[in-house]
């Protein structure tokens, strides 16, 4: 794919270089309806190649996309990503036609007269309106589903989860019985308080830190955002969730996980993607890759930016309380 990308390239370079010795010369060359015939075939067939390249890499592509969304709220974002790629496939589809179709039909001809048309009223409302309530309808509903993860309401009941960014890692801090979080600033940074949590405060004693992030299948969870460096973006792509880290201030957005990890890794277009990845890895000597949901910092915050992630796990409400009783809290470890 990438050698017929290179090709593609040096035919347009080469074609480019010949129009434009052709558009010095113009003052010595007219163009004659044998020519305006020919560009206008060539039109016809680059049209033709245009749609073969398009569906050739809807098809090809699609191992790269990600998976049905891990969220119930994430499935939100795929159907407004899936309404608005069918909206804009099926006018580009449409106008590309238009455009090369009628730069065939319309090509030059001595004998053709030009038809004047007055302007339309009509036309234009109807190329205006149609596109201004399509817009208003997007725009609506992505509006509605940012609301649906940035805002939880007080009947919910979340569990919270704090993720403290620094280049280059993340750690995480779950609420201890209370569910409410210590308060936490880069100045109580100390020693093994990575992530600066004011030990004085009551509602900090119970919680407990962890470098591995464990969700329950099926439960709202909170998570809160604090950057100790620079600016970075907690990124979790199957979950559709992503929100930016900012020093100094505290941000947030909220989920429901709707599959496990070993259901995900259980459903087949998530199979067929890991076969693909595991092929290429093949080739090149490297060891299996087995899927798992991650953290991802989206912002490109420095050199080992690449390396920035964190596991994260879906499990069944039991073994997540299971997991999480295990963890020590913070009054045990800072003492």
């Amino acid at each position: 794919m990438l050698a017929l990308f290179y090709i593609f390239i040096a035919v347009a370079l080469g074609v480019s270089f010949w129009q434009i010795t052709r558009i010095m010369n113009l003052r010595e060359v007219i163009a004659t309806d044998k020519d305006n015939d020919t560009q206008g075939k060539i039109a016809l067939g680059f049209l033709v190649f245009l749609y073969a390249m398009m569906i050739y890499c809807l098809i090809a592509m699609n191992v790269v996309m990600l998976p049905e969304s891990a969220s119930i709220e994430g499935e939100h974002d795929d159907n407004l990503f899936n309404i608005t790629f069918w909206l804009i496939g099926i006018v580009q589809f449409g106008m590309q036609f238009l455009i090369f179709y009628f730069s065939y039909k319309y090509r030059g001809n001595k004998d053709n007269k030009a038809l004047f048309y007055a302007d339309s009223h009509k036309l234009e409302l109807l190329w205006t309106s149609i596109p201004a309530i399509t817009i208003v309808i997007l725009i609506g509903y992505g509006l509605w589903a940012w609301n649906n993860v940035m805002y939880v309401g007080d009947d919910e009941n979340p569990i919270v989860i704090e993720v403290y960014s620094q280049q280059f890692r993340w750690d995480a801090r779950y609420a201890g019985a209370d569910n409410e979080l210590g308060l936490g600033n880069v100045n109580y940074i100390k020693g093994i308080n990575t992530m600066g949590v004011d030990m004085s405060d009551p509602k900090a004693q119970d919680d407990k830190q962890v470098t591995e992030l464990h969700l329950p299948k099926g439960k709202k969870v909170l998570f809160k955002f604090r950057s100790q460096d620079v600016l970075h973006s907690a990124y979790m792509p199957h979950f559709r969730a992503q929100m930016n880290c900012v020093p100094g201030m505290v941000t947030q957005f909220a989920y429901t996980p709707k599959y496990t990890t070993e259901e995900m890794r259980q459903q087949s277009e998530v199979i067929e993607k890991v076969k693909g990845i595991n092929k290429i890895r093949q080739a090149k000597g490297e060891e299996p890759y087995v899927f798992d949901y991650l953290l991802l910092c989206n912002k490109i915050c420095g050199a080992s930016h690449y390396n920035m992630q964190m596991k994260i796990v879906v499990e069944e409400e039991a073994e997540y309380k299971n997991w999480l009783a295990e963890q020590k809290t913070l009054a045990e470890v800072i003492k």
